[in-house]
């Protein structure tokens, strides 16, 4: 029983967790051009889970993408600089997105 309510616990510590993230990249207005499954205007986040997946640094390197924003990696279209984004905000989204391995 114990071990039961040890694992509720942990799951709902878990999905409040990916839920509050999903929140803050809302909040951000990540979803105006990125969708967990689906290719929107940037890629997927399971797209980019899936490429940096291997990637030690990954969380670090998308961190400061999110914030200065980039080119030519998924395309001619360009992600914007998002200086709104705190360096904190940036790894918790970060980390966020890499969960969608």
């Amino acid at each position: 029983m114990k071990r039961a309510l040890l694992i509720m616990a942990a799951l709902t510590a878990f999905s409040a967790t990916a839920l509050a993230d999903a929140a803050l990249a809302k909040s951000k207005n990540c979803m105006a051009c990125h969708a967990v499954d689906k290719k929107l205007v940037g890629p997927s986040y399971k797209d980019v889970a899936q490429k940096y997946g291997a990637d030690a640094k990954a969380v670090d390197a998308l961190a400061v993408k999110i914030i200065k924003g980039g080119s030519g990696v998924w395309g001619a279209i360009p992600m914007p600089a998002n200086p709104q984004v705190s360096e904190a905000e940036a790894k918790i989204l970060a980390a966020w997105v890499m969960s969608h391995k």
